[in-house]
């Protein structure tokens, strides 16, 4: 029940125009635009890659919903002539391409392109790359660097992106969970099989999540295919990307000695209370690993594993419980926001 109003209906015209002009976006603000785009198939039985394109537009965006993650977009907005870089983002295992919508936004209304990348086989509607370790390590990263490809042999996009001083364009990656390691595989990390399998023989009590899955991900033998045991797996680096930021990374698999390889930029996340994958086994054996000032770790105090997704409009079940739940007390709207000006920061500081 509503309490009665004392509001007179004379003034109720007013009240609308004033309503909607502050609900009107500002003359020349930036908003983000929104695309969806495909990488072509590169052999007959590939699968079409597709990826959400987020960019700076002058145009009014508006909330559109897709699915458990609504988007506050511009849907096929004109682009602004000059952006400041090029971010590539790319989701967790099971997972999907549209939930990072706050980090997306935010980025792209402050001068940015960002593609988030959809890691065909690898989401909740197709897990068949799971079923091939060898590939899943291997092509994941591949995956993201064909989004690359595609956008930098785009005229339209690619005469939008800023060089840097060698004339290179700047690119850096974004990645959670799954996606985590594989923006650390663009920067030059390099997964060994056998850690993983040794680590699932000895921890698998402390790390649970992540070893029920490394059955399907080459944790439970010697996959076809498989370097030798202790042998990095030659999983190709992209030296276009410029900057990493690794949330909640999946790291145990990573060899100690490519870690310390890595010279970009990174920026390493985790959620103090992450079941899925137990910060001490991955994201700071990561930080542990890389030498020099150029990493930084952050455990978020009292966050998930999912604190880095938008909270889905509906329950979503993982490997690890809801994508939508929290621990007690945990605002995962205000961590993203702060986040959001924080990736800004560290793009703008380390793409330059």
């Amino acid at each position: 029940m509503f309490a009665r109003s004392t509001f007179s209906s004379h003034a109720l015209p007013l009240v609308i125009a004033v309503t909607c002009a502050l609900l009107q976006p500002a003359a020349n603000a930036t908003e983000a635009g929104f695309r969806q785009m495909t990488v072509t198939a590169t052999s007959a039985d590939a699968k079409p890659a597709h990826f959400a394109l987020y960019y700076p537009t002058p145009d009014a965006a508006r909330v559109i919903p897709m699915g458990p993650f609504p988007q506050t977009v511009a849907i096929n907005g004109a682009p602004e002539p000059t952006a400041k870089g090029l971010i590539v983002i790319s989701h967790g295992t099971v997972s999907v391409n549209l939930g990072f919508a706050t980090l997306a936004q935010a980025l792209a209304r402050n001068g940015y392109l960002v593609a988030s990348v959809e890691q065909v086989g690898d989401t909740w509607q197709d897990q068949s790359m799971r079923a091939t370790p060898v590939r899943y390590f291997a092509e994941r990263p591949r995956q993201v660097s064909r989004v690359i490809d595609t956008l930098l042999a785009d005229p339209q996009w690619r005469a939008r992106i800023a060089n840097g001083a060698d004339g290179r364009p700047l690119v850096g990656a974004m990645g959670h969970s799954a996606g985590g390691y594989t923006v650390l595989a663009l920067a030059g990390g390099k997964p060994v099989l056998s850690r993983l399998r040794a680590h699932c023989g000895t921890e698998a009590e402390l790390d649970p999540v992540l070893c029920d899955l490394s059955h399907s991900i080459g944790g439970a033998s010697v996959p076809a295919g498989a370097a030798a045991d202790g042998q990095e797996e030659p999983v190709q680096a992209d030296t276009r990307v410029r900057a990493v930021m690794a949330l909640a990374p999946m790291g145990v698999a990573f060899s100690a000695s490519s870690l310390a390889s890595i010279t970009v930029p990174v920026a390493i996340y985790a959620g103090e209370k992450d079941t899925f994958l137990v910060p001490r086994f991955h994201a700071q054996w990561v930080k542990e690993n890389m030498r020099g000032t150029n990493a930084t770790l952050e455990l978020v105090p009292n966050a998930g594993h999912y604190a880095f997704m938008n909270t889905p409009t509906m329950d979503l079940p993982s490997p690890d419980g809801s994508v939508a739940a929290d621990p007690a007390g945990f605002d995962r709207a205000a961590f993203l926001d702060r986040l959001a000006q924080e990736s800004i920061k560290f793009f703008d500081k380390n793409l330059r």
